[in-house]
């Protein structure tokens, strides 16, 4: 029997990407020994397109592709991308599943997702679905972290990793704003994805 694919999805709007993205996914990569990691973005509902300070779909999509050029075990991915917009990560997990029978996935999440995932829609569902890795958080205690991965093992009977992550609080809404104050993003975001923004005047505030 051949054995699967092991591939790690990173989900989110990356708006923009950001150095923090590319470490958890690295790091996913390295630790859980995956044969890839998909940088998934989620769509934006049609009625919110163009909203002030956000970027459009194909802008986030480019930063992607900027961002992880060269490196041969990172991909983009527009599964997600769908014009009704966000999707359930229930949803999106089984439709892997159904059409990539060769692959078992790796969802990579924050503490923070492990904190609040009972209120996710249909949470057994997605633990049914693949492995829900998550990475450690400085805010969190150790032996907190641990309680609480112990804790949705039980309740779901799922497969709970535990990824360890350098403590990178790093968050895309503060950069949209930093940029919309005309402060820089530099060391933030890899510099072609700098150049992208400045480029295309990104994260402006209209006036």
């Amino acid at each position: 029997m051949t054995e699967k694919k092991k591939i790690g999805i990173m989900g989110g709007t990356f708006d923009p990407i950001h150095l923090g993205h590319l470490i958890l996914g690295e790091e996913a990569y390295r630790q859980l020994d995956l044969d890839q990691v998909l940088y998934m973005p989620a769509g934006n509902p049609p009625h919110k397109r163009n909203r002030t300070g956000r970027a459009a779909d194909e802008d986030r999509v480019q930063m992607i592709r900027l961002a992880i050029a060269g490196n041969p075990h990172f991909a983009l991915s527009l599964f997600d991308m769908r014009e009704e917009g966000y999707s359930y990560t229930y949803r999106l997990l089984e439709t892997l599943n159904s059409e990539y029978s060769d692959c078992e996935f790796y969802f990579i999440m924050g503490a923070d997702s492990l904190v609040d995932f009972d209120t996710w829609m249909n949470p057994q569902r997605i633990a049914n679905a693949a492995h829900l890795v998550v990475a450690t958080r400085n805010q969190m205690s150790n032996d907190s972290f641990e309680a609480l991965l112990q804790k949705r093992r039980e309740q779901y009977h799922g497969d709970f990793l535990r990824l360890d992550t350098p403590n990178l609080d790093i968050s895309s809404q503060h950069l949209r704003e930093l940029v919309g104050s005309g402060a820089s993003v530099k060391y933030y975001v890899p510099d072609p994805v700098l150049d992208y923004i400045r480029e295309h005047s990104l994260y402006r505030i209209s006036e």
